[in-house]
C-alpha cells in the first residue's frame, strides 16, 4: 500500500507533459514549463541509470566470479536505460517541434 501523498507534494508536482506538443511560444509561462519538464524527464532517466549502475556495481562485487549468472537482469536492464543517460538539452526538441500556425 502505497502512501499517500500531501498537499504540499501535489502543490509541486509537475502538472506538464515533457514536450512541446500544443505549446503556445508567445506565452513564456508555458513555454518554460515546456522546457523544464523536458529537463526534469531527462535527469529523472540519469538519476535511474545511476541508481542501477550502483546496485550493478554492489551486485559484481558481491557475487564475484558468477556476476555472469546472478547480474545478468540488472546488466541487461543498465543496457536499456544506457542509450537515454544524458543530458541533452530542449534546444532540438523545441526546434524541431512545428508550431501550431505554422501548418
Amino acid at each position: 500500500m502505497s502512501t499517500p501523498e500531501s498537499a504540499a507534494f501535489l502543490a509541486k508536482k509537475p502538472t506538464v507533459k515533457p514536450s512541446f506538443e500544443g505549446v503556445d511560444y508567445d506565452d513564456n509561462k508555458a513555454l518554460k514549463d515546456a522546457q523544464d519538464a523536458v529537463i526534469r524527464e531527462q535527469w529523472v532517466k540519469l538519476m535511474m541509470g545511476r541508481l542501477l549502475q550502483d546496485e550493478l556495481r554492489k551486485c559484481y562485487r558481491k557475487n564475484g566470479n558468477n556476476h555472469l549468472e546472478k547480474c545478468g537482469l540488472l546488466r541487461e536492464r543498465y543496457f536499456e536505460l544506457l542509450p537515454h543517460m544524458k543530458i541533452q538539452g530542449y534546444r532540438l526538441r523545441q526546434q524541431t517541434t512545428v508550431p501550431p500556425e505554422a501548418e
